[in-house]
């Protein structure tokens, strides 16, 4: 049976295709079930439409084993066929064939006719008109003009362009039915927790190319014994009553050398690499779930397709300018935990300083032809980024406040959104209205118990496009599922006003404005 979010995924993945010709992607937090929607999605269009041919693509195996084993769970006798190399199965007759990306573009020529394409890890995506994925949907729609698209990812963004729908790009929506904040309070994943390391890498010098450091330079610079070692040494100080570690290195070298520095303090690891033979993977991660392995390094392999539900310690070594590779490191630990209820990130890298809070982090514009990332700050009332030098947001009108001497030092950042101090209020009433400064945007006042306290308000502007319509979809979701509504159904404040109001929220004062943090009902 589905939770609520995961059916209202499929509903308004429903409600768009009978309202859009797009193509969009469903956002799915990475432990909320992606792999069951993508079942359910998939056994409701061929028991409706039997007629109908859907292609499943990604570019791990595990995420195809996954998906099709997920799939037999929801629909035993589903006429679907696994096409892997990796898999060692070629299967392409059934209505429904769950494939390697690498795989099918060799075989694009006998898949006949497709009506839709799912595509897990879908910010992998080139924006450009480039690359294997590009390259399969364009000869698959020579065959099937008509043909559809679906996207899943916990991470709708790319480092260099921002959004996966920001043009040019395949994608032309998202669709997130909730958050992972909402996730970790309403217990369906663990919350993450971070705490302030002793060992700082020195990034000062690493080059950059592309926006990205440059591999070489950050291994030269970090994979260094006088640096490994005290890493390792606080690992070991900081994971006091934890049993499942996964290291994140910089590269093949430098997770070698955490794993043997690890072994010499006593604690049992083992590497996983890309050269890692398919066998020999398959051991280590096996013995990694049952606990025979306390720790676990590896260099770029196990950021997606992994699924240790126990990892309760995460020690972050692998600095990164790419927003997405930093969410799809730490969500290795946001799955619930049979021994502890969250997970400890140690961030060597300054990961959490790079690109804020895990649930919430900072989307960079992608970089001009001539200048260079233009500097940029978020509004937060909609969200909306506009250059650091703005003083009142033309999305919302909020004013920020003069700038301050930052508080925040390169490992002191708080790693979740609702860490970041703030206030508790209890709410008497709430009203909606819309609010219009020549945009229009819903806006809700939040009535405290103490008359006294402050009357909170919160600004949703859905209907202004872009970055800023997405987060406030993101944030009022939540909120309007519990009248049974979508973000595609809101056109007025009325519709709201009869949802019943939060017992308390938990706020912060940003300049003459609030930004809410979380609502309990």
């Amino acid at each position: 049976m589905l939770r609520d979010y995961q059916q209202r995924a499929i509903d308004e993945l429903m409600r768009y295709f009978e309202t859009h010709d797009g193509d969009p992607c469903l956002v799915m937090p990475t432990g909320s079930g992606k792999s069951h929607v993508i079942a359910a999605w998939c056994k409701l269009v061929v028991s409706t439409w039997p007629d109908q041919r859907l292609l499943m693509l990604t570019h791990v195996r595990e995420l195809i084993q996954q998906n099709a084993e997920k799939m037999r769970q929801h629909w035993p006798d589903a006429p679907m066929g696994i096409y892997s190399a990796g898999l060692r199965q070629r299967d392409l007759t059934q209505n429904i064939t769950f494939a390697g990306i690498q795989s099918i573009a060799k075989r694009i020529g006998d898949l006949g006719k497709v009506d839709m394409v799912l595509i897990d890890e879908a910010h992998r995506i080139n924006h450009s008109d480039a690359g294997n994925y590009r390259s399969v949907i364009d000869q698959m729609r020579l065959v099937n003009p008509a043909l559809r698209v679906v996207g899943l990812t916990a991470t709708p963004y790319r480092l260099g362009h921002g959004y996966i729908t920001d043009p040019p790009a395949l994608f032309t929506d998202l669709i997130e039915p909730i958050g992972v904040l909402d996730l970790m309070q309403q217990g369906f994943l663990a919350p993450l927790r971070s705490i302030a390391t002793a060992t700082r890498f020195d990034l000062s010098h690493v080059q950059k190319r592309g926006g990205e450091y440059v591999d070489g330079d950050l291994d030269r610079t970090i994979n260094q014994p006088e640096v490994n070692l005290p890493v390792a040494h606080e690992i070991v100080e900081r994971a006091a009553g934890r049993k499942s570690w996964l290291i994140f290195c910089v590269s093949v070298a430098h997770a070698e050398a955490m794993a043997t520095a690890l072994r010499a303090l006593g604690v049992t690891t083992d590497t996983i690499v890309g050269t890692t033979p398919t066998d020999r993977r398959d051991e280590i991660i096996r013995a990694f779930r049952a606990g025979e392995i306390t720790a676990l390094t590896n260099a770029n392999v196990l950021t997606t397709g992994f699924d240790a539900p126990n990892v309760d310690l995460i020690a972050a070594c692998r600095p990164t300018m790419s927003a997405s590779l930093y969410v799809q490191m730490l969500g290795r630990g946001s799955r619930l935990k049979e021994h502890v209820k969250d997970c400890l990130v140690l961030d060597f890298a300054g990961l959490t300083y790079t690109h804020g809070f895990f649930d919430a982090p900072i989307i960079k514009k992608p970089k001009g032809e001539t200048t260079g990332d233009a500097p940029v700050k978020a509004c937060p009332q909609c969200d909306l980024l506009v250059a650091t030098s703005t003083r009142e947001c033309p999305g919302c009108g909020f004013i920020f406040p003069l700038p301050k001497p930052p508080k925040l030092t390169f490992q002191s950042a708080p790693i979740m959104s609702d860490e970041d101090g703030g206030l508790e209020m209890a709410v008497r009433a709430w009203r909606w209205d819309i609010h219009d400064n020549g945009k229009a945007m819903l806006r809700v006042r939040y009535y405290p118990v103490a008359f006294s306290g402050d009357t909170v308000t919160e600004y949703f502007p859905v209907w202004h496009g872009g970055g800023a319509s997405y987060h406030a979809a993101k944030r009022l979701q939540p909120i309007i599922a519990m009248a049974g509504l979508n973000i595609s159904d809101i056109s007025n404040a009325e519709q709201l006003q009869d949802i019943p109001a939060p017992k308390t929220i938990h706020y912060r004062r940003e300049g003459n404005f609030f930004r809410v943090i979380s609502r309990s009902f």
